[in-house]
């Protein structure tokens, strides 16, 4: 392999991993939004409302940025910079790497184990009219494992984020490390190898 082409693997390990540790940050500070602010907000608020504000936030989350993006994004782009490291043989920046994407299949599985069916107990819920209904919904969702289970996986995010973070250092080091040229001794300065004095 050519200089070139060594630097040019390189940059695109380099490109790969940023994208990972932006969109896993991405997911965290989404999640810790929910534990920090949403949630303790709507535990105030009256059942009707509580429903209503939740469902439309649901909806507002199902979209292609959070979901394609984030998630599946934060996925692929740390699977994918493991693949990369492993193959380069970078044993320091693939051990954090690995450590983020534990984290972030931690964040997958609590998301569609825990999260997925109870936001659809509450999507689909029908005949709302009542409060009785409403109340009942509402206890559907169960607020305080909802908010606890996130509160887990945007601590995993956010420590996979850490990591993928110090991969980054790694990396940028161990990058600078490669491409910095190898001194040649003066002649005459008493290594064999370069010393091109006549004997």
């Amino acid at each position: 392999m050519t200089g070139q082409q060594r630097v040019g693997d390189s940059a695109f390990r380099t490109v790969v991993l940023i994208l990972a540790t932006m969109t896993t940050g991405l997911i965290a500070g989404v999640f810790v939004n929910w534990s920090n602010t949403i949630m303790p907000g709507l535990s105030n608020v009256d059942d009707r409302t509580f429903v209503e504000a939740f469902r439309a936030l649901d909806a507002a989350i199902t979209n292609p940025l959070f979901l394609g993006v984030g998630l599946l994004g934060s996925l692929l782009f740390t699977g994918l910079s493991v693949v990369l490291h492993l193959r380069a043989g970078q044993r320091p920046v693939l051990m954090w790497a690995g450590a983020a994407l534990v984290c972030v299949l931690a964040v997958l599985t609590i998301t569609f184990a825990v999260h997925e069916p109870l936001n659809e107990k509450i999507r689909t819920a029908t005949e709302l009219g009542g409060n009785a209904e409403l109340a009942a919904v509402r206890a559907q969702l169960d607020e305080t494992m909802w908010t606890a289970w996130n509160t887990v996986r945007a601590v995993a995010a956010t420590i996979g984020f850490g990591c993928l973070t110090w991969a980054l250092v790694i990396h940028r080091g161990t990058g600078q490390a490669a491409g910095r040229p190898t001194e040649r001794p003066a002649a005459g300065s008493g290594d064999p190898r370069w010393d091109t004095r006549r004997r």
